[in-house]
């Protein structure tokens, strides 16, 4: 029997610790409950990382971005910030630091079931492929290794470790190159929704891989803007198997 994905859920409301609980667990997951960034890091200390993390923004002691910082220096395990409804910094300061997503309280069960559904399945836990990824991706000066989702200059040998919803960008770019996306097109690849209106977690994650690409004589712009129509990977990519 296939094991349950798990899912951490990181809140200090006991009341919504216990209604996630129930709802996820009714839905079919495994659920660990934390109070804090104590309880949360005794956890994945004893018995490691789970398939899925749901993160609070305001926590006694470490706040969610502090623990959403600590957690990516050691893994990429999908991460969704339970924002202030109003709150947009919040919002943009947890996909800055890696979060994968964010829902604002307070929320419905069924939107917050469709964005863990999706970042499920982007991550692969859910989902069978019938074909195999390329291993490596080659474009420009970068090297992209699709298991590990590290991408490495060929020239400076400068490596970045690429959180869940970057790889997903990224690799969305990669698989069509020279193809224009609009800002639908790239929320649905990595957070498997529209963009929200006025929504400005697409344009942090563009500029956080722009300037991890950087750019060189030879390659100048790797992701350019088109306006008002979305953005093109301007580069050959070739794969690898």
């Amino acid at each position: 029997m296939q094991p349950k994905t798990h899912i951490l859920v990181v809140d200090d409301d006991e009341e919504i610790r216990l209604l996630l609980d129930e709802y996820l667990s009714k839905s079919g997951f495994q659920v660990t409950t934390a109070e804090d960034g104590v309880e949360m890091e005794l956890f994945i200390k004893a018995k490691g990382y789970p398939d899925l993390i749901l993160l609070d923004v305001m926590l006694p002691g470490d706040d969610g971005f502090t623990l959403c910082q600590r957690v990516r220096r050691d893994s990429q395990v999908p991460i969704i910030m339970l924002t202030a409804v109003s709150d947009e910094t919040d919002q943009i300061i947890g996909l800055e630091i890696g979060a994968d997503d964010y829902i604002a309280k307070p929320f419905s069960p069924r939107q917050l079931m469709a964005r863990i559904k999706a970042l499920l399945r982007r991550a692969h836990i859910h989902e069978d492929r019938d074909e195999q990824p390329p291993r490596t991706i080659d474009f420009g000066d970068w090297r992209l290794d699709t298991l590990s989702q590290r991408m490495v200059n060929r020239v400076t040998n400068r490596h970045h470790d690429l959180s869940g919803s970057d790889f997903a960008l990224l690799m969305l770019f990669l698989s069509k190159p020279n193809e224009v996306l609009d800002r639908d097109t790239i929320s649905f690849a990595t957070r498997g929704r529209e963009a929200l209106p006025f929504e400005r977690g697409i344009d942090v994650q563009l500029s956080r891989i722009r300037n991890r690409l950087g750019k060189s004589t030879e390659f100048p712009h790797y992701i350019k803007t088109m306006r008002g129509n979305g953005y093109i990977l301007s580069v050959a990519v070739e794969y690898g198997y």
